[in-house]
């Protein structure tokens, strides 16, 4: 797509952008008479038609057909936000607020200050807020011990550091004796303890590709016994679980305010899969990621434009926190807003914890 990018000159992106802002602000199809007056560039009528149907070919912009204007398909907003638009960072008064609002008053536990930086977001940007619900902190290992039964059968007693004690019956090759049992378990020990049950079963995989030289049959026994092990202990739940606040906010969006693309919307909040996956996508990702319309890949968001950003504690990242609105919508402002509502959320988690 890039190489679209190169082809616009500076004229035609100069147009472009007061095309975009003009209509993000008034939400009208922008016809070259104002988009002369508005650029500030001394350019005929003829010339700017010229330039807007270039950028018609390249898929920037579209007229409606009733209108001699012009508006932004999501090709011409994802110009805009990638090559034109100067966001900057929010300071001043604007900053000010949202710091105090992070105050004292959003007390309580992770998952209703969590709730109130949704609902924070949705009545500073007028759209709907978006935040998914910290990940709940996986347990390590703490101890594995073996107790030999009948017939080659051993239990394998695995106790975590949130003090949960998961027991497992594994069968071995051959009948081993109690001794041997307490050199492999305290040869696991020494390779596993304090390793989350994801990271012991990297751990195992590794040392199996590496081992058989410098191995014991016991302790590839042993590896064997804790990967039956690991292999059956569940990861703590992979689905986020996500809030929305605010989704009234959109029914005043005249780009979905037909009863039937709404209804959509809010059954797709409440089915939560297609939402989950791009929540997941973001959750993965450095900074402020922005989905406009057909970009999300969920047809029931053609309309729609997310932005978010993931929010970090001291572990690393425990969430993510985002605005849904239309594809019109004042990215210059609701950008910055997410980036500091993030960052404001991660720490006020960090300072309860």
């Amino acid at each position: 797509m890039a190489h679209d990018y190169d082809s616009l000159n500076d004229r035609a992106q100069q147009l472009l952008r007061v095309l975009v802002e003009s209509y993000i602000r008034d939400g009208q199809p922008v016809g070259s008479r104002a988009l002369s007056r508005e650029s500030g560039l001394s350019l005929s009528s003829a010339t700017i038609r010229n330039v807007m149907a270039d950028l018609e070919e390249l898929g920037f912009v579209v007229s409606p057909h009733t209108s001699a204007g012009r508006i932004p398909t999501d090709r011409g907003y994802r110009f805009f936000v990638d090559i034109l638009l100067r966001s900057r960072p929010l300071e001043g008064v604007a900053a000010d607020e949202l710091r105090q609002q992070f105050g004292p008053t959003l007390i309580g536990d992770p998952k209703a200050l969590v709730a109130n930086a949704s609902q924070l977001l949705s009545n500073v940007t007028r759209l709907a807020g978006v935040v998914t619900v910290p990940r709940p902190k996986v347990a390590s290992i703490t101890q594995i011990e073996f107790v030999a039964l009948s017939e080659n059968r051993v239990l394998v007693v695995m106790v975590f550091d949130d003090r949960e004690v998961q027991n497992r019956i594994i069968h071995l090759s051959r009948h081993y004796s109690g001794e041997e049992l307490r050199r492999a378990s305290q040869y696991l020990n020494e390779q596993l303890v304090g390793r989350t049950p994801e990271e012991a079963r990297r751990e195992i995989l590794q040392q199996l590709q590496d081992a058989h030289a410098h191995m014991n049959a016991l302790m590839l026994d042993a590896i064997g016994a804790a990967q039956q092990v690991v292999d059956q202990t569940p990861t703590p739940t992979a689905g986020l679980e996500y809030i929305v606040a605010g989704e009234t906010n959109l029914m005043g969006v005249a780009q979905l305010s037909s009863v039937e693309k709404l209804k959509r919307l809010f059954e797709a909040f409440n089915e939560r899969r297609d939402f989950l996956n791009l929540l997941d996508q973001s959750l993965h990702a450095e900074g402020v990621q922005i989905f406009i319309g057909q970009e999300s890949g969920y047809r029931v968001l053609d309309d729609c434009s997310i932005v978010t950003a993931p929010y970090s504690g001291d572990e690393g990242v425990m969430g993510v926190i985002g605005v849904i609105g239309p594809t019109r919508m004042a990215y210059e402002r609701v950008i910055p807003i997410v980036d500091m509502t993030a960052r404001l959320l991660g720490s006020a988690l960090n300072s309860r914890r």
